[in-house]
């Protein structure tokens, strides 16, 4: 949602900081927010001018007409206010139909004033520019504003100047206040456009000799900005509709939304209702919510809310599981149901969704099964017949709650009336397995086949039953424009389209490409890719069997001077960057055409693209679109959804049937309807969800009628703004006479107590002749063919279609199979198709899921656990959480080995190679290479050698005599300084840490025997560190239960034991390089008088 509204007070905030000081606005910081837990005893002494002051108090929450309301508390002192407050705070009232609890309340200073200085400003948006609106009188008495105010319109771009408002909205205003104003409202004006406001009304304005005041504000601002007025704005807080509760379940999808590049939304209705959904999509949530409360479910309607976008596993589990922790809360006389539907997805996996969705099935089948909750699903897109077998499969095999599921052959809302008892649950027959099964065309029939399309939850209709179109004069809404006949190109796309595609979006290319294909273009319609993250380079794609490579641009400007045959762009830019892109394309003649898929631009952005993109010439799609799709042509980025719905739905061949549709995931529900009643789609187009998508559906709907190869019209509207009444002055004005079949969604609207933020932006009825079924009235009044209902959609443009047919309009073509295309390998493999063996294999750590897992155990569960370094290196090296003492046995380990000084060979290379220039990895790696058995590699051998000769049986001394005969060193005994008389202290630390945790230490004790009887012989032929850290570990690993003998010698033998040194030591080494950088040190040379210079004799005489 773009338009927010915010508090009083919040609004009042922006205006008194950031509004031109030169403004003699007054009251700028004296207002006081009450809450419940306001103490109202502490008031005077936090806020002194309370006691000085007459006050004013109200609620804070969204309420419209407040003094009719009685709901203002006037001239009271603070006393007064608090008695007021008494009568008031935690009281439950009705407005309207909704009921709330009044907890948030404004108290304000008093200002005495006369009713002829009270006036009304209100500056608002729309498409072409914003109104600003005034009037003489203000207060609670205004009336009906809209009829009788001063209204000047700043078009886009366009400034307010002090003289334009004297000159066209003071005309009644005494002349000793017309400059005071003037000031005041080009002031608020520019306060507005800076912070982005969409709405902004005060009533009343008070101007007295002292100044301006602003007693009553409404506002709401464009949230989508946050990106840009986050330093002026702050942490916005946005209050619920009153009526309704602001759930911590509500902020915490808000929360998982913000995080996340998919949508996801939930708005809670009625927490006790037994009707729950969890609908994929914007457009296809409202159509769900409409069936509902067709069918008379909206008492009991729980919820609203949307999944899209293509959230990932994780995401859709921890919204499904949100959702399913609510609705097992309370239980239900008649049992719950619970909605899972969707419309035909274009790019989401729907098999990832819904396995994520299941995961949260079976976390509560418990809670599910206890408030008999039943589950219906349909869902169609990329891999949907996987995410359906894996949901049917829940219901017998694992969880045995009562699941029904239906894809694509099922009508998008048959399941609501099988939930809702209003129709029988069908035995459907096993649908297609996998969507390989489309991939290959084996359809024989020469002709478009009959609909399959089971019926609706209503009765089937026949021809007769379809509303006929009737000529009626309906009036229209004052706010409506004339009709302007003055459109763009007719043609936007042919089998010779090439386009430039802005962002590196390969997959949508690839869909692309592969559409291409399937419609036997001669050419591949992606010329180019620009990415300015990359230096020119060229991507490799598949064109059928073979690959081909796209250029990949850094600069647009390169891109379009090398492909002057380029008129199409399609930009995949970020909300942040769509707005620049967008612009920079349009500086160059050749681009007619510009889809603009981001969703969440600044309304003041796309209405400035909107207007240049006028002055241009140039069509825009969007924004916040998934595209359009011309079959047999040309399609953007991923509308249609993968090659199986291309095949489905027969879009690589042209029908007879345009339709223009915001919701990008119901323009794919379109294509599955319309090809399934009719003879298939000419071209369709999303428009975008937002409040201002760059083309209207009357700018498509035009074209359309120019167009001799489309035969019908389809328009799917929407609540909110009034474009489809340009549809119905059209048809009345016989400038369209093609049919035209119309539905607009949102119907719901006008059922629910308090208002509803739908998933699209635009989605929100403003007055009364922008509500859904105001439009739905005036579009059958003019003579459009309206359905009752959205489930009716089908019925009625098969009647419409078959009745052209009949007069011959249309002449159903021979089918032709489209040529087969590979599947990519990697879906390939995801769909199971495939198999081969894995270049790696892995059993130590899981970086894959929403949490890094070491060997089985979740990141968050090692913190929790305090397992440590030692912890961690137990479950990547051993795979075994070991004891608290063995963890820190290793971690004492390291400690002790992590230096031995600057003249050791490893730390010697290391500061030779930092001296020499060279980076951190390079010396630590020349300090490392030097490890082995000479220096710091005596561990694995010392734990070898001692090993065997223990578990041979061998006495101490038999061991020492052997390896001496044998004229071998006992690896890990002997130091250079250190002997019996001067102990190294690392040894001693460790010994003792051992014998007092170890619950056996056999191993150690035999090497300690050797120890007395080398050092009888020398003194420093200790047992030294490197053998003391080998031979503990080798009595770790065999006897802390964590480890079979096998295992433990395993581990032994592979080296698992010179890595505590390597690891120990790579911290000491690093310690010298820093050092040295640290210290400056230059380039490291040998002194000559440390080199013994021995050469041959012959050489040196």
């Amino acid at each position: 949602m773009s338009a927010k509204a915010i508090s009083e007070q919040t609004g009042k905030e922006f205006l008194y900081k950031y509004i031109d000081p030169s403004v003699a606005v007054q009251d700028r910081v004296r207002y006081v927010n009450v809450t419940p837990a306001t103490d109202l005893n502490l008031l005077a002494q936090q806020h002194p001018w309370l006691l000085s002051e007459r006050l004013v108090v109200k609620p804070d929450q969204l309420i419209k007409r407040r003094g009719k309301l009685g709901l203002v508390g006037i001239n009271l002192d603070l006393q007064g206010v608090k008695e007021w407050l008494k009568g008031h705070l935690m009281k439950e009232i009705t407005v309207g139909r909704a009921k709330g609890v009044l907890k948030n309340f404004l108290i304000e200073p008093f200002v005495p004033h006369t009713q002829d200085e009270e006036f009304y400003v209100c500056i608002y948006a729309t498409r072409e520019g914003d109104h600003v609106l005034f009037y003489h009188e203000g207060g609670v008495e205004v009336g009906d504003v809209d009829a009788k105010a001063q209204r000047l319109t700043v078009t886009v771009d366009d400034k307010l100047s002090d003289a334009q408002v004297k000159e066209q909205l003071l005309t009644h205003v005494p002349d000793d206040k017309k400059d005071v104003l003037a000031s005041f409202i080009v002031a608020l004006f520019s306060l507005y456009e800076d912070l982005y406001f969409t709405y902004l009304e005060i009533n009343p304005l008070v101007v007295t000799k002292d100044g301006v005041y602003v007693l009553d504000m409404a506002a709401k601002i464009d949230a989508t900005a946050d990106f840009i007025c986050k330093a002026k704005w702050g942490d916005v807080e946005f209050p619920p509709p009153f009526g309704r509760e602001a759930y911590p379940e509500e902020a915490y999808i808000a929360d998982l939304d913000a995080k996340s590049g998919a949508s996801l939304k939930l708005t809670l209705l009625n927490p006790q209702g037994r009707i729950w959904t969890m609908v994929a999509g914007g457009g296809a949530s409202v159509v769900y919510s409409d069936t509902i409360c067709d069918l008379g479910g909206v008492e009991e309607l729980a919820n609203y809310g949307e999944y899209s976008g293509a959230p990932s596993e994780q995401q859709t589990y921890d919204y499904a599981k949100t959702i399913l922790s609510l609705m097992t809360r309370e239980k239900h006389p008649q049992g719950k149901v619970l909605i899972i539907g969707g419309s035909i997805a274009n790019f989401t996996n729907v098999a990832a969704t819904f396995k994520g969705i299941v995961r949260a099935i079976k976390d509560y089948q418990g809670p599910l099964k206890e408030h008999e909750v039943s589950i219906f699903v349909r869902r169609g897109g990329p891999n949907y017949q996987e995410g359906l077998r894996v949901m049917g499969e829940v219901e017998g095999k694992t969880t045995g709650i009562p699941i029904h599921v239906f894809g694509t052959e099922t009508h998008m809302t048959a399941i609501v009336g099988m939930a809702l008892g209003h129709r029988p649950i069908p035995n459907l027959p096993p649908v297609a397995v996998h969507t390989a099964n489309f991939l290959l065309n084996a359809n024989s029939s020469p002709m478009t086949p009959a609909s399959s399309r089971t019926a609706s939850f209503s009765e089937p209709k026949t021809t007769n039953d379809v509303t006929p179109p009737k000529k009626s004069k309906a009036g229209l809404p004052p706010a409506f424009a004339p009709l302007s006949l003055q459109t763009k190109a007719t043609t936007l796309f042919s089998s010779h389209t090439k386009a430039i595609v802005w962002g590196m979006q390969t997959r949508a290319v690839q869909g692309m490409l592969d559409f291409d294909y399937v419609c036997s273009r001669d050419q591949p319609s992606v010329a180019a890719i620009v990415y300015p993250f990359t230096g020119d380079h060229k991507q490799k794609f598949y064109w059928g069997h073979k690959e081909i490579l796209v250029p990949v641009y850094k600069n647009m400007a390169d891109a379009m001077k090398k492909h002057p045959e380029v008129d199409v762009m399609i930009s995949f830019a970020s909300l942040r960057s769509a707005y620049d892109s967008t612009l920079e394309a349009m500086q160059y003649p050749q681009v007619h055409t510009i889809a603009i898929i981001a969703e969440g631009i600044p309304e003041a952005q796309t209405r400035k693209l909107i207007k240049i993109a006028d002055e241009k010439g140039v069509t825009i799609i969007g924004p916040a679109t998934v595209g359009g799709i011309k079959p047999g042509c040309f399609k953007i980025g991923n509308t249609g959804g993968m090659l199986d719905n291309i095949l489905a739905s027969k879009l690589y061949r042209p029908g007879s049937v345009a339709y223009v549709s915001r919701s990008g995931g119901m323009s794919n529900e379109l294509n599955n309807i319309i090809s399934r009643t009719t003879d298939g789609v000419y071209e369709g187009v999303a428009i975008g969800g937002d409040r201002y998508p760059g083309t209207t559906f009357m700018d498509h709907v035009l074209r359309y009628q120019e167009t001799p190869g489309i035969k019908m019209i389809v328009v799917l509207g929407e609540i909110g703004g009034t474009d489809e009444y340009k549809i119905c002055q059209g048809i009345k004005d016989n400038v369209i006479t093609k049919p035209v079949v119309c539905w607009c969604i949102g119907t719901c609207a006008t059922m629910f107590a308090s208002e509803v933020q739908f998933g699209h932006a635009g989605a929100c009825a403003h007055q009364a002749s922008e509500t859904a079924m105001a439009k739905n009235q005036a579009l059958r009044d003019a003579g459009a063919y309206v359905p009752k209902s959205f489930d009716e959609l089908g019925d009625v443009i098969k009647s419409v279609y078959d009745d052209l047919v009949a007069k011959g309009t249309i002449v159903p073509a021979q089918e032709v199979p489209p040529p087969t295309v590979p599947m990519d390998y990697s879906w390939a493999r995801e769909l199971g198709l495939i198999r081969k063996p894995a270049s790696f294999m892995t059993s130590i750590c899981d970086e894959r899921g929403q949490e890094l897992i070491y060997a089985g155990m979740a990141i968050t569960e090692v913190f929790k656990e305090e397992m440590g370094i030692g912890g961690v290196l137990g479950l990547l090296w051993f795979q075994r959480r070991l004891p608290r003492y063995a963890c820190q046995f290793i971690e004492m380990c390291l400690m002790v080995t992590a230096d031995h000084g600057p003249a050791v060979s490893g730390a010697h290379n290391t500061i030779v190679c930092a001296r020499a220039g060279k980076d951190l990895i390079s010396s630590l790696t020349s300090g490392l290479l030097t490890i082995g058995d000479r220096f710091g590699g005596a561990l694995d051998a010392a734990a070898k050698q001692f090993s065997k000769a223990f578990d041979s049986g061998m006495l101490p001394m038999e061991f020492v005599n052997k390896m001496k005969k044998d004229g071998k060193l006992i690896m890990g005994i002997g130091h250079r300084v250190k002997s019996i008389n001067n102990p190294d202290m690392r040894v001693q630390i460790l010994k003792d840490f051992v014998k007092q945790h170890f619950p056996s230490t056999q191993l150690l004790d035999y090497a300690l025997e050797v120890e007395k009887i080398t050092t009888s012989k020398k003194p420093n032929l200790i047992l030294n560190v490197d053998g003391f850290i080998g031979v503990s570990f080798v009595d770790l690993l065999r006897t802390c239960g964590g480890f079979t003998r096998d295992e433990a010698d395993e581990f032994v033998e592979i080296g698992a034991l010179n890595g505590i040194f390597v690891l120990g030591r790579s911290m000491g080494f690093i310690g010298h390089y820093l050092d040295q950088k640290r210290l400056k040190q230059g380039l490291y040379r040998h002194p000559w008088d440390d080199i013994s210079y021995v050469l041959p004799e012959h050489m040196s005489m």
